[in-house]
């Protein structure tokens, strides 16, 4: 059998958590977390199960993360252009034995409760030993409307659907078989493989061109560019006959917008008033609220935010209306 190997995925910029997350600096590096990056909680936490690390980053910010992965055996990947997650994993796959079994984890996800992550990817691990694509499905306590879900049936996986509405979440909770889907997975090298191939061979022929080219471990931009950028639960997870879902039930946030980021800082003690408003980042100031519930100030150097947390999902927008201006604020 081959080796363990924790595929850390870092190639995302965080947009729903601007001004705080930017491109030269993304949420997964930002120490806000007890004094620690999700980034950095994220090599910790796998490195008792994992052998080896194969970081899949952009090369916008990849030099962040290399202080942290001293500790551990590792290479890196540096996409030069960011063409999803069934690239991305592509990339690892090919870096590896066929044999290996990969353990994929986003690096911008905050767990909480060892214990049970560790039983929940040891279970992952048998199942991957047996030729098996896994996916960790968290058992939801809200009908939460921006994670995606996943329909099972014990290990098995009925269905997998978008993010819902409020009443369709809802409906969701009740049923009693929905799972948060995590974006964590497992399988051997060989198996993600096969499967890109056999469900979406242009991303797997134009993955392997790109990654074939590399040098020193960056990939060819030209070459990249042609990479259908499409995320791994399109590509084969949601096509596959190979799924199994591992039930799991440790505390995760994906921490992709500031609603996740409040309800983390108000369990951890962050001031707040007696209305739920909250101020997060660099401030000097003395900041009153007047007439305002739960809403959120996020203040940067060069950028202030004021939202309700209840718009949390939309920052995204301002974000992209940024880039479209080619602002220097992004």
């Amino acid at each position: 059998m081959g080796k363990i190997v924790n595929v850390i995925l870092s190639g995302g910029v965080g947009s729903r958590l601007w001004p705080l997350s930017r491109k030269s600096k993304p949420k997964q590096y930002l120490p806000i977390f007890n004094e620690k990056s999700l980034f950095k909680l994220t090599v910790e936490r796998n490195q008792s199960i994992c052998e080896h690390v194969v970081l899949v980053g952009s090369v916008q910010n990849i030099d962040l993360a290399k202080e942290d992965l001293k500790a551990v055996s590792h290479d890196i990947i540096v996409e030069t252009v960011p063409r999803n997650t069934a690239a991305a994993i592509a990339f690892a796959a090919l870096s590896r034995e066929p044999d290996d079994i990969l353990i994929v984890t986003p690096s911008d996800h905050l767990i909480e409760g060892d214990e049970q992550y560790l039983q929940a990817v040891k279970r992952g691990i048998e199942f991957a030993k047996e030729g098996g694509l896994v996916t960790f499905g968290i058992n939801p306590t809200r009908p939460e409307t921006g994670y995606g879900y996943i329909e099972s049936e014990g290990n098995d996986v009925l269905s997998f659907r978008e993010k819902p509405n409020y009443e369709t979440a809802k409906d969701f909770l009740k049923s009693g078989n929905f799972l948060w889907n995590s974006g964590i997975f497992c399988f051997k090298a060989s198996a993600y493989l096969q499967e890109l191939e056999r469900f979406d061979p242009k991303v797997y022929t134009a993955s392997k061109a790109a990654f074939d080219a590399a040098k020193e471990g960056v990939l060819d931009e030209d070459l990249s560019r042609r990479i259908p950028s499409k995320s791994v639960d399109y590509a084969i997870m949601e096509r596959s006959d190979s799924i199994k879902v591992v039930p799991s039930f440790f505390q995760w946030s994906d921490m992709g917008s500031f609603d996740s980021l409040y309800n983390y800082l108000i369990s951890k003690g962050h001031p707040k008033d007696e209305q739920g408003n909250i101020v997060i980042g660099e401030n000097k100031k003395h900041i009153v609220f007047l007439g305002l519930q739960n809403c959120v100030v996020v203040n940067t150097v060069d950028a202030v935010l004021i939202m309700d947390k209840a718009f949390a999902q939309d920052v995204k927008h301002v974000y992209e209306l940024l880039e479209k201006e080619n602002s220097p604020l992004i």
